[in-house]
């Protein structure tokens, strides 16, 4: 099958360069909004059978322009959030993006027993992950779109995907919008189709001012 893991649009904390992953999280600044009004048409030469979205309020606001344009009903699923930021939660100092997306590429390489601070480790991480992804693919869908998060699809992708690895996810940043597509499942393996560098709408749809921790390159 296809997989299309999309990262929900620009929210207030990407503009602060928060690690803003509390429940149920802002939703959408303007540029956020435009972000998501621009996925219909990028999206129009993918035959989307099934739309999908976190438990947070910013990517079910990303999702709705593209359910309205496909007739779909976006369903929740409740393991594809962000990865919690614990006390590093509302953190704005590099320090704190370093050792956040440390951990998380720390995941990606395999070592699932180092915690985020405060919060869980990379055994619960992809536990919950996987197990959405595995109701996705369960289901028989053909081509299943995944509305998530910076991190957390990073992650996942840079250990789940078998021709890349986690230096390819921590060089190649994933913007607001930004797809990474992939192809296969869980039982024979993913392969990477693309990885978006920039907004599904282009360039003009960049905020280069902002400071977005989880998804940019390190």
């Amino acid at each position: 099958m296809k997989l299309l893991l999309i990262r929900h649009g620009q929210t207030p904390g990407n503009v602060a360069g928060q690690l803003d992953t509390a429940f149920p999280g802002p939703g959408l600044t303007e540029l956020g909004e435009r972000q998501a009004d621009a996925l219909p048409e990028a999206l129009a030469g993918e035959s989307i059978d099934a739309l999908f979205t976190s438990t947070l309020l910013r990517t079910q606001r990303t999702a709705l322009p593209l359910a309205k344009a496909t007739g779909l009903e976006p369903e929740i699923l409740d393991g594809v959030h962000e990865i919690e930021a614990g006390t590093l939660e509302k953190k704005t100092d590099h320090e704190s993006h370093l050792r956040y997306m440390s951990t998380v590429f720390s995941w990606s390489e395999g070592d699932f027993d180092v915690r985020m601070p405060g919060a869980f480790n990379g055994h619960d991480f992809f536990a919950r992950f996987d197990a959405s992804v595995d109701k996705v693919v369960a289901a028989g869908h053909s081509t299943a779109a995944i509305v998530s998060h910076g991190a957390a699809i990073r992650c996942w992708a840079g250990r789940r995907a078998a021709d890349i690895d986690t230096g390819f996810a921590e060089s190649h940043m994933l913007p607001n919008t930004g797809v990474v597509a992939l192809e296969g499942d869980p039982e024979s393996g993913w392969r990477v189709l693309h990885w978006d560098q920039v907004p599904v709408g282009g360039m003009a749809l960049a905020d280069r001012t902002a400071e977005d921790p989880t998804g940019e390159a390190l």
